[in-house]
């Protein structure tokens, strides 16, 4: 398992939005804006955030926040 993880959150509607930016979305489990996902920083899922990443905000995740 990944000893690395990132907090993701959505700021931006995905409404009007490419659909392979809403399925990146989706896919990260963001359901609507400010909605926060603590996600492990793999290689597939740093995929989805660079699709994706006019419309979040991403942070490293510390140790107090829950997976």
């Amino acid at each position: 398992m990944a000893d690395k993880f990132v907090k993701v959150t959505l700021v931006r509607s995905l409404a009007g939005q490419l659909a392979n930016i809403a399925q990146s979305a989706r896919g990260l489990g963001l359901r609507r804006i400010g909605h926060s996902v603590v996600v492990a920083d793999t290689a597939s899922n740093r995929g989805m955030i660079n699709t994706a990443g006019h419309m979040l905000t991403v942070e490293v995740a510390t140790g107090t926040e829950k997976r």
